[in-house]
């Protein structure tokens, strides 16, 4: 070991201790290991393979699925002194030239590299004469081919292990529950790999579901009181609706929303991930096709406004918000349309009949999670294996505790309607007959005239739909996606309807009087409210912008937001002052010291200024 890993970690990267696994995982690399890492998003999972790619000898190679990203990672190592850089379908013929030159020369540290260009026979022969210290399989998952985000070419990459077998090779996920484990272990062949779990626990991110009610209204509420000029991600179902909401929110709620999904050109979607990743409070709209690998840390929401396909899923996108460990939302509306969509989906697909029973049991899955009455963080983490002792005190259940109420008449009433119509109805359809309305396609059917016409009236629809989301999460109604969302009873109808069984459901509250949801959206507390200066921060946050734009970068490139927030608690008057700062390697404290305490020092010197013109002190004039 030619240098020492704690000090690669204060002297590169800024800091002054490991988290979690870090230091466990780092030193089974350097010492020749094969490892699978699952680490939560914001865990600190690339520090597990740059430091190893350091110390040891040789060149670390990095298996990244999206290279749209790689530029931004290559730079945010260049910035720290590491000699990083990328091989991927974007360079040119020269700047390929340029980087398989430097892996020859030994010049390079750090080789990103998408998995077909790594693959090629090119690439392989490039790297069979050079000497690697290690071989990093980011974002793992997608070796799985039963998971949310499988890449065929994934499945290739167990050649490393029979072409390289003297080099470790380590697999990264935030996303991966005990099946998946082994399959990633199997597929990529790391038969004597360590397993190193961290937690699934994110801690600060609020999580918090609300039936659907006009969500564009209830998104636009949310965005007003919680994130207004805030940077976030908002995930839609389909194309047409990321297009359509990203224009309601730029003409009616002036938010700056850009679309993003795969129908755009590849022009229109560079630009508008280089905008979201480069300015301040970029909100993007977008499919599921946007988000792996991003690494953009100040992401304070991520808003869903259709239901994702599993758990999975979801704690991945989730997972896209507050990686700086700031206060952070996850935030969704839901309703029954969208799991009769997501289950035609699945039934209109080509996959085989045990992969549709799998997708269905996760979308079953996911809707129990969202009709919780208990806290979500408990049942997000045990899903994965993961436990927490206590609820979490930041989930909309937690903060303020659910009010159930016993629905086994009305649920009597949703399924004997069900039944008596044949059950070929939707829901819509199901409640103007309980609540007895008088439609020409009620009549024509004369299910005006059966015993459950009418029987609900007071109740009005809003309460109807969610006693149907209600039933049909638990499993006491299904939904028969070839008719078209027709509601069906199932084997655990019977014993409700006998009476046998009890039914109890969580109280919905009305839309307008929606309760607080999370303390993880509000803005992040200052580290100490007696030392919090705003205009200072907004200094600090505007020099680095300038030097952002300078470089071309985007600005957490330069320094995260919590290293800024530490400058304003602090107050580094010295460069050694300033190389305490977390965040602050050799490199940065070298190329960003003078001028982040240039700015402290002036800010310094006219809050001093100010004094003294308050208390009637003549202010000194600094003569050239």
């Amino acid at each position: 070991m030619t240098q020492n890993i704690h000090e690669v970690l204060h002297r590169v990267f800024g800091y002054s201790a490991f988290v979690a696994e870090q230091e466990a995982v780092i030193e089974h690399t350097v010492a020749g290991g094969d490892s699978l890492v699952l680490m939560p998003t914001g865990g600190g999972k690339s520090l597990c393979y740059q430091i190893p790619a350091i110390v040891r000898d040789g060149l670390g190679v990095v298996v990244s699925p999206l290279i749209a990203l790689m530029r931004d990672q290559v730079e945010g190592l260049r910035q720290t002194g590491v000699r990083a850089a990328c091989l991927n379908s974007t360079l040119s013929p020269g700047e390929v030239v340029e980087v398989e030159a430097a892996v020859r020369g030994g010049r390079l540290d750090l080789l990103y590299v998408a998995p077909e260009r790594l693959l090629g026979p090119r690439t392989l022969e490039l790297l069979s004469r050079t000497r690697l210290a290690l071989f990093a399989i980011d974002e793992a998952h997608c070796v799985s081919q039963w998971g949310h985000d499988f890449r065929p070419e994934y499945l290739q990459l167990s050649v490393l292990g029979e072409r390289f077998p003297e080099v470790p090779r380590i697999a990264l996920t935030a996303t991966a529950d005990e099946p998946t484990r082994r399959e990633i272990a199997a597929r990529l062949r790391l038969r004597d790999s360590v397993l190193f779990v961290s937690g699934f626990d994110r801690p600060n991110i609020g999580y918090a579901v609300v039936p659907k009610d006009n969500a564009r209204a209830q998104l636009r509420r949310f965005l007003e009181t919680r994130h207004a000029g805030h940077a976030g991600i908002v995930y839609c179902l389909s194309r047409r609706k990321v297009d359509a909401t990203a224009a309601w929110l730029r003409e009616k709620a002036g938010v700056n929303a850009l679309p993003y999904h795969a129908g755009l050109d590849a022009g229109t979607r560079q630009r508008h991930q280089d905008r979201f990743l480069r300015e301040d409070g970029v909100v993007i709209v977008a499919t599921i096709a946007f988000g792996m690998g991003i690494d953009k840390p100040d992401v304070r929401f991520v808003a869903h406004l259709d239901l994702p396909k599993s758990i999975e899923s979801y704690y991945q996108e989730t997972g896209r918000a507050g990686r700086d460990g700031l206060p952070a939302d996850a935030w969704m509306v839901y309703g029954l349309q969208e799991v009769v969509t997501l289950r035609q989906m699945v039934a209109g697909s080509e996959a085989g009949e045990a992969r549709k029973r799998l997708e269905v049991r996760k979308l079953d899955a996911m809707l129990g999670y969202c009709e919780l009455a208990t806290c979500r963080r408990r049942t997000l983490l045990a899903y994965f294996g993961d436990s927490l002792a206590d609820p979490c005190g930041n989930c909309d259940n937690c903060l303020a505790p659910v009010d159930t109420w016993d629905a086994t008449e009305a649920a009597q009433m949703a399924m004997s309607c069900a039944y008596r119509t044949g059950q070929r109805f939707g829901v819509a359809y199901l409640i103007d007959v309980l609540r007895g309305r008088d439609t020409e396609r009620i009549r024509r059917f004369r299910h005006d005239r059966l015993p459950t016409y009418g029987v609900g009236r007071d109740r009005d629809a809003r309460q109807w739909r969610s006693v149907f989301r209600q039933l049909v999460a638990g499993g006491l109604l299904s939904v028969e996606v070839e008719r078209y969302g027709s509601i069906r009873l199932t084997g655990a109808s019977w014993p409700v309807l006998r009476g046998e069984t009890r039914v109890h459901m969580r109280r919905d509250l009305p839309a307008t009087r929606a309760r607080r949801t999370s303390r993880a959206g509000d803005p992040a507390p200052p580290p100490d409210p007696a030392t919090w200066d705003e205009s200072l921060w907004e200094a600090l946050r505007a020099r680095r912008t300038e030097l952002a734009a300078e470089q071309k970068v985007p600005p957490y490139v330069i320094f995260h937001d919590s290293t800024l927030r530490e400058m304003v608690a602090r107050r580094p008057a010295t460069h050694d002052d300033f190389s305490r700062l977390p965040g602050v390697g050799d490199t940065k404290l070298k190329r960003y010291g003078d001028d982040f305490l240039a700015v402290i020092a002036a800010h310094a010197a006219g809050a001093e200024s100010a004094t003294q013109v308050a208390r009637g002190r003549p202010v000194p004039i600094n003569r050239m």
